[in-house]
């Protein structure tokens, strides 16, 4: 039997209906309750074609809905298809008894909600995974106001996190020959060093010493789920604009034989209902092996990473009672224009700023305990050392207003790796260098109003 044929005629006939429904309901605008019942009849659908149809159809229904009304849905969804709670107390009275496999695997699917089977349903549709991933995404804008809604997205992460797990990503590398509708992407999705046009594009891509790689999953297509920009460098970079021009003292090597260090200057998540869904250790840890393959004479493979949210943090401490004043007369100075360019009033600012940045950096934690700083979290947590903190690392507009123009290189040594990470993990570890050490101890000198040397 020719099975290749049967299959493509079940999709003619699935798309056909799924064509069908989009059109009878174009006239009509539907409202939520509409999106609901057709969410019930496919949970109450038996054939797979059916099913594929009416998820077709649900998820056309649900894209048309309004603001208004998609908030209604997640309503509905969050009331009418969690657990019966009935249902559970009679399976937990029956695996009481009991105690075997067969009660507590019927225990499991009555606390199974509703909601994860219409999910699974629903992502038999054409495209289906990446409606929900799009569906999630509205559902994250609604959270912070509705926090009755995170049942929902507890839903989600559960069935994202196997979806979405390692043995699905595809690893490919992004060049100049790229696909153009992917390249768009690229463009779109940059989320750390904005990319400016074409040009740009091509600075970052076509040179012999650049590299990009992204994570791709076979059920969205050319949708990237996360990617990161790679620059062949000799020793650690300290500035982003050298980088991203090509131009000036600390660029790009212009052989990647003469590179000994690899730098992940950019990592961009792509997909916002993704959040939460761990990519990126996956990614640099076999973008490493891959560089390493190919050029095997790297020794080092560091970020160069930006430092969000340290400037909000430093002008809170501007207005502490609790640092010396002089300390915070120095800070001021971070007010006047283009103080960057300003050479002793830049240095008067570095012996300040730079401590500081350490004390926040390995200090300043969350009410997790874990780093107040979402980078340093990403990084630690994937098992790399907070290695150096660069003064004036990005003097554009941007890292000036984040982070003062500080970056920060997070080195990646292949040996400790591991045991950094699991250290991290346990006891939420900050492991430095002996170069951020001293900074750090210089800034509770500081804070203690003792000259700091």
């Amino acid at each position: 039997m020719n099975m290749t044929f049967l299959q493509e005629l079940f999709n003619s006939i699935t798309q056909r209906d799924a064509r069908l429904w989009r059109r009878q309901g174009e006239l009509t605008a539907p409202d939520h309750a509409q999106v609901l019942d057709a969410c019930r009849a496919l949970l109450e659908s038996d054939g797979e074609a059916s099913s594929i149809s009416l998820a077709s159809r649900a998820l056309s229904m649900y894209n048309r809905l309004t603001e208004d009304q998609r908030t209604r849905f997640f309503e509905g969804l969050a009331r009418d298809f969690a657990a019966d709670p009935a249902r559970i107390d009679e399976t937990y009275a029956a695996y009481r008894d009991q105690r075997d496999n067969p009660s507590l695997h019927a225990l499991f699917d009555a606390c199974e909600p509703r909601r994860q089977e219409l999910f699974r349903r629903l992502n038999l549709a054409s495209n289906g995974t990446f409606e929900l991933v799009r569906m999630r995404e509205g559902l994250l804008e609604r959270i912070r106001e509705r926090p009755d809604l995170g049942a929902i997205d507890a839903d989600f992460a559960h069935l994202f996190g196997s979806w979405f797990n390692r043995g699905f990503l595809m690893l490919k590398r992004i060049d100049w020959n790229t696909p153009a509708s992917i390249l768009e992407k690229i463009i779109r999705y940059e989320a750390v060093h904005e990319i400016r046009d074409w040009d740009d594009l091509r600075r970052r891509l076509d040179a012999r010493d650049r590299r990009c790689f992204a994570f791709f999953h076979p059920a969205i297509g050319d949708e990237p789920l996360i990617f990161v920009e790679v620059a062949l460098c000799k020793g650690l970079p300290e500035r982003i604009q050298p980088i991203l021009t090509g131009e000036g003292a600390g660029r790009e090597v212009d052989d990647p034989e003469a590179a000994d260090s690899a730098a992940f200057f950019g990592i961009s998540n792509c997909q916002t209902g993704l959040r939460g869904i761990s990519f990126g250790n996956f990614l640099i840890k076999q973008v490493v092996q891959e560089l390493k393959l190919e050029l095997p004479q790297l020794k080092h493979f560091v970020t160069l990473s930006p430092v969000p949210g340290f400037a909000h943090w430093l002008a809170e401490r501007r207005d502490d009672d609790a640092l010396p004043d002089e300390l915070s007369q120095v800070l001021q100075e971070l007010d006047a224009d283009e103080w960057h360019l300003d050479p002793a009033r830049s240095e008067r600012l570095k012996a300040v700023v730079k401590p500081l940045a350490a004390r926040y950096l390995v200090e300043e934690k969350n009410a997790h305990g874990l780093p107040l700083n979402a980078v340093a979290r990403f990084h630690l947590g994937n098992g790399a050392q907070l290695h150096r903190i660069n003064w004036l690392g990005d003097t554009s507009p941007k890292g000036l207003k984040q982070a003062a123009g500080l970056m920060v290189n997070y080195l990646y040594v292949l040996d400790d790796i591991e045991r950094n990470h699991e250290n991290y993990t346990a006891n939420a570890t900050v492991v430095c260098s002996s170069e951020v050490r001293d900074l750090n101890r210089r800034a509770r000198k500081m804070a203690k109003g003792e000259p700091a040397k």
